[in-house]
């Protein structure tokens, strides 16, 4: 039986928590560290399980034609079974002094 789930847009900041360095954090050069749990509108959920990974691409801006990754893409479950998407943006948008880069783009929720 399959369960129904229902995922809706938030796009809001979020706070990425991260396991002290050296403590068998999971590491790929080049890429951020996977949040071991993450903040959103004052609460804390813990990651439970990575469910996909990726990059989003985009063009060069000074016309050569490459291909830049803009944002790591990451979908997990939590331990309050909410299965949250979130990317961070590699050159984040300055709109003020605190530059926003973690951001939580979809939650899926059991119906």
């Amino acid at each position: 039986m399959a369960i129904s789930t229902r995922e809706r847009l938030v796009s809001e900041h979020v706070k990425p928590l991260f396991q002290a360095a050296g403590d068998g954090a999971p590491y790929v050069a080049g890429e951020p560290l996977v949040p071991q749990a993450v903040v959103w509108r004052g609460n804390t959920y813990p990651v439970l399980k990575l469910l996909a990974s990726g990059r989003g691409l985009g063009p060069c801006t000074h016309g050569s034609g490459e291909q830049y990754v803009r944002k790591h893409w990451y979908r997990f479950e939590t331990t309050e079974a909410l299965v949250m998407r979130v990317y961070v943006e590699r050159r984040p948008r300055s709109g003020g002094k605190v530059q926003r880069r973690w951001w939580l783009y979809t939650v899926e929720t059991a119906e």
